[in-house]
């Protein structure tokens, strides 16, 4: 009797445990065909018209964050608000081990929408020229896949929708919150306007620049164009330095200092702080003026080189093979934009990529930050699935 019990007992774990593996292995193709559903794919497009019509800049998200918060209550998802400002972070799962973060970023930025169409920019000045109302949509989206199929969830999904991306940081404000402290991996995405639809790329190791602002003022003396001997002229001062601060770009692509693609980033804005800095002052001193130099603010903070975790590397291939099919998953080489999604990597394994939207009808589409610039909304569903299935598979893999 006992024998027959446990000769019976081993024979179900083996039958269960292809079940298991086959199940979320399929599920990839599963969450694509349902974003593709016309009344998911609807609900995704009025939602990302909804936050274009409305664009807010860094830190000022508060129309956004309502958008997402509603849309959530109505999904029946928890959530914590307000983070850092304006953001929101919402649970899926049993709220047990373990954790993975799919993160969003919410903000608009400071130009006038030239493309004309029925859901323009309603605010003058402001635009959604990167595609962050595309990434809400598309994490949202992600969400209502994941809350249909929770009973294939281990552990929890942590949704990251975060504030103040173009310049402010927000990443930095979120981290510091504590709200992810039990975030082992996350994921974010980036709209890509050159490339196909259903591709992605991406690489492992360094993908983006780390980037940084400071602000100098030169202080000369006024006075009379018919006595300018009497004058100290700043602006002369200025375009000097404007002129060796260039000279400083070419040597760095000579290897004169350290990459800005750099590991560690450090080295690379220690150098570029303290040559800069001597220009500047060294230019003005020149010219008989005075410089001030101030690198990096709690508004403006450097951001770090994006570097992808080489563990996710696999996992990413892995999963975005099976939702895409493997030929539409492509590597890049680094590209010197940056991004503030670096900080989350500076704290937990991450992993950055992008996400291909061309249309096919716009022969030369206009590039992120262009007040021309369209979003593909056929790229919705795709990044929905990619990001629920990066998340489900995470944690089935590392639940223990």
């Amino acid at each position: 009797m006992n024998i027959s019990k446990w000769i019976f007992t081993i024979l179900i774990v083996s039958l269960l445990k292809p079940q298991i593996s086959i199940g979320v292995s399929d599920l990839s193709k599963e969450f694509l065909d349902f974003a593709k559903k016309d009344e998911v794919f609807d609900w995704m497009v009025g939602i990302r018209r909804k936050i274009h019509e409305n664009p807010e800049l860094g830190y000022e998200e508060f129309e956004t964050s309502k958008v997402i918060r509603e849309e959530l209550d109505k999904l029946g998802i928890s959530y914590k608000h307000p983070i850092a400002g304006t953001g929101v972070v919402g649970f899926i799962g049993s709220g047990e081990p373990p954790f993975v973060g799919l993160r969003a970023d919410m903000d608009a930025l400071s130009m006038q929408e030239m493309v004309e169409w029925n859901h323009k920019s309603k605010v003058p000045g402001k635009m959604h020229a990167c595609g962050h109302d595309g990434h809400v949509t598309m994490l949202l989206g992600a969400a209502k896949i994941l809350k249909k199929h929770s009973h294939l969830l281990k552990g929890t999904v942590v949704l990251v929708f975060q504030p103040a991306e173009e310049g402010g940081g927000g990443a930095k404000q979120v981290v510091d919150s504590g709200s992810l402290e039990n975030v082992k991996a996350i994921f974010g995405l980036h709209v890509s306007p050159g490339h196909p639809v259903g591709q992605v790329f991406s690489r492992s190791g360094a993908i983006l620049a780390g980037s940084g602002s400071f602000e100098a003022i030169i202080t000369g003396k006024g006075g009379h164009a018919a006595i300018p001997q009497h004058s100290i002229d700043p602006i002369l001062a200025a375009s000097n330095v404007v002129v060796s601060l260039q000279h400083l770009v070419v040597l760095s692509m000579l290897s004169r200092i350290p990459s800005p693609l750099a590991e560690p980033l450090e080295l690379f804005l220690k150098e570029v702080s303290r040559n800069s800095g001597n220009v500047i002052i060294a230019q003005a001193t020149v010219h008989r003026c005075n410089a001030t130099v101030e690198f990096s603010t709690k508004a403006k903070p450097f951001f770090p080189a994006t570097i992808n975790d080489k563990g996710l590397h696999g996992h990413f291939q892995k999963v975005a093979g099976d939702v895409l099919g493997v030929e539409n998953v492509k590597e890049m080489p680094p590209f010197m934009g940056a991004e503030d999604f670096s900080f989350y990597q500076e704290v937990m394994p991450g992993y950055f990529y992008f996400i291909g939207m061309k249309n096919e009808k716009n022969g030369n589409p206009a590039s992120l930050h262009s007040p021309f610039f369209e979003l593909n909304e056929d790229v919705l569903p795709y990044g929905a699935a990619m990001q629920s299935a990066l998340a489900v598979t995470y944690n089935h893999d590392h639940n223990t």
